[in-house]
C-alpha cells in the first residue's frame, strides 16, 4: 500500500515517523512551502520536511493545492491512501484522488472541538477528558465519518504544551492502527451526526491575539484555565500599569489560585517586591508564577521581581 502524507508541524512529523517505522511505503510527503521566520528572516523548513529529508522521501511543497502541476505530481505516485495531520484544508480534487480515501487525525473527540485549536480550547473550557479522532475527509471541515476515537484524561494543572505532547505520542499509535484497519478493510465508521445526537457541541476556532488577553473580572478558575490553555504558545497576556513610565507587557505561562476572598478591586496587583505577584480576580487572587517581559527571557517570579523593584498596589 502506497501512502502520501500531508502535514507541517512537530505534531505531524511524529506521526510521519511512526508510519515509516511501521514499514509502510510513503511515496511522497506534502508540506508547506519554506518561509522566512525570526528576526533574521532565515528560511525555515517545517518539521515534517525535516523528517522527510532524513528519510530521503520525495517532497511536494505547493503554494496552491489546485495547481495543475501539483495535482499531476500527486497522480503520478498512484498512491492508495492519503494521510493528513495538521495541514490546511484540502480541496475535493485532492482528497478524492486515492482509491482508499483520505483520512485526518484531529486532536479532540469529534464532533467536539472542531477547528484549528482543539487542545487549547479543551483546557480553556475546563474539560477533564479529550482525545484523538481519525476520520475520512468530506466536503465539510472536520465533519467526515469517524474511523477511530481514543480518549485521554486532562490533569487539573496540565498546560496546552504538555497535553500536545501526550496527544502527539498517542497519535503515533492511532494513525498506524487506522492505516491497518483501512488496509484490512476492517472498518466500522460512524457519522458525526450519530455521535452528536442530543449533546451541545463546542468549537475550537483559531486563536487570535486579542483572545490571549487575561480578563481579571472573571473567576479564578476561568483565568487559571485560560493561562494554562495558552501555555506555552501563544501565551496569555497582561499588562502592568505603573504609576510612572511605560506599562509592562507580560506573557504569563504558569499561575496558581489563591482561594481567599478578594479585598481589592479586580485587576489590582499586589506584591512584596521579592517573592510574589498576585492579581485580584472576581472570587480570589491569581499568583503569577512564570512570566516573560517583552524582549526578555521567561523567568520565575522571584527572578522577575529582582529586576523590577515593584511596589503595591498596581493595576493590571
Amino acid at each position: 500500500m502506497k501512502i502520501i502524507y500531508f502535514g507541517t508541524p512537530e505534531f505531524a512529523a511524529s506521526q510521519l515517523e511512526a508510519i515509516i517505522t511501521s514499514g509502510y511505503e510513503v511515496a511522497a510527503v506534502v508540506t508547506m512551502p519554506d518561509k522566512p521566520a525570526g528576526r533574521g528572516k532565515k528560511i525555515q523548513f517545517s518539521e515534517v520536511k525535516k523528517t522527510a529529508l532524513e528519510h530521503q522521501l520525495p517532497l511536494l511543497q505547493p503554494e496552491k493545492l489546485k495547481d495543475p502541476e501539483f495535482l499531476n505530481a500527486l497522480q503520478s505516485y498512484h498512491a492508495d491512501l492519503f494521510v493528513v495531520v495538521a495541514f490546511r484544508m484540502l480541496p475535493a480534487v485532492v482528497w478524492k484522488m486515492p482509491p482508499l480515501g483520505t483520512f485526518n487525525l484531529h486532536a479532540s473527540l469529534l464532533p467536539q472541538y472542531r477547528g484549528a485549536a482543539p487542545i487549547n480550547h479543551a483546557i480553556i473550557n475546563g474539560e477533564t477528558v479529550t482525545g484523538l479522532t481519525t476520520f475520512f475527509l468530506n466536503e465539510e471541515i472536520d465533519k467526515g465519518e469517524v474511523i477511530m476515537r481514543q480518549s485521554i484524561e486532562i490533569r487539573p494543572d496540565e498546560t496546552a504544551g504538555e497535553l500536545h505532547d501526550e496527544l502527539m505520542h498517542l497519535g503515533n499509535r492511532i494513525v498506524v492502527e487506522t492505516i491497518q484497519k483501512i488496509e484490512r478493510n476492517d472498518l466500522q465508521t460512524v457519522t458525526q451526526e450519530e455521535l452528536s445526537a442530543g449533546i451541545a457541541l463546542k468549537d475550537a476556532p483559531k486563536i487570535f491575539k486579542d483572545f490571549c488577553n487575561i480578563d481579571w473580572n472573571r473567576d479564578c478558575q476561568s483565568i487559571y484555565n485560560h493561562i494554562r490553555g495558552l501555555s506555552p504558545y501563544p501565551a496569555a497576556h497582561t499588562r502592568l500599569q505603573l504609576e510612572e513610565g511605560e506599562p509592562i507587557d507580560l506573557k504569563v505561562y504558569t499561575s496558581q489560585i489563591e482561594n481567599t476572598p478578594p479585598t481589592h478591586p479586580t485587576g489590582t496587583v499586589l506584591t512584596d517586591g521579592k517573592t510574589y505577584l498576585k492579581v485580584a480576580a472576581k472570587d480570589g487572587y491569581i499568583l503569577l508564577i512564570t512570566l516573560q517581559q517583552a524582549g526578555k527571557k521567561a523567568m520565575n517570579i522571584a527572578e522577575f521581581l529582582r529586576g523590577m523593584r515593584l511596589e503595591s498596589p498596581l493595576k493590571a
